[in-house]
């Protein structure tokens, strides 16, 4: 083997680190020493505040879903009645406007037909006019003497 120096140095500090890791770890408390149980104690109920605090934030966060879903069924309810009372309105206000639609349409019908009546009033009169004059001319031309 070649003497390499900076290999033994290198070996020496693994064995000197491996000895003092060894010695701390023989060092360190063993499962029934007090300090050590204490520390396990203080992790148990910083674990347990732990899930208290989740818990409780579940629960708030459950609570608030719920609340928003009541909120929500509340203006759904509330969308639904007002939609309700518009389409009653608009079924009212459809009537009306079909009513008076039919009161327009029936007067000007009766307008029409009064109209209708009174242009076949004047026609019939200027027909018997025409007849009465035809009959006046007729008539005149039976009582004059004829001339040959």
């Amino acid at each position: 083997m070649s003497y390499n120096p900076d290999f033994r140095e290198r070996q020496a500090a693994s064995a000197k680190a491996k000895a003092v890791l060894f010695e701390k770890f023989r060092a360190a408390p063993g499962p029934d020493d007090p300090q050590r149980k204490a520390r396990e104690a203080e992790r148990r109920q910083i674990t347990e505040a732990r899930k208290a605090r989740f818990a409780e934030h579940e629960a708030a966060r459950i609570a608030r879903e719920k609340a928003i879903a009541e909120e929500a069924d509340r203006e759904a309810d509330r969308r639904a009645a007002e939609e309700r009372a518009a389409t009653e309105a608009a079924e009212i206000a459809a009537r009306v406007a079909a009513e008076e639609a039919e009161i327009a349409a029936r007067l000007k019908a009766e307008e029409e037909a009064r109209i209708a009546a009174e242009q076949k009033a004047v026609r019939d009169a200027r027909y018997a006019a025409r007849k009465a004059v035809k009959r006046q001319r007729r008539q005149e031309q039976k009582e004059r003497p004829r001339l040959r």
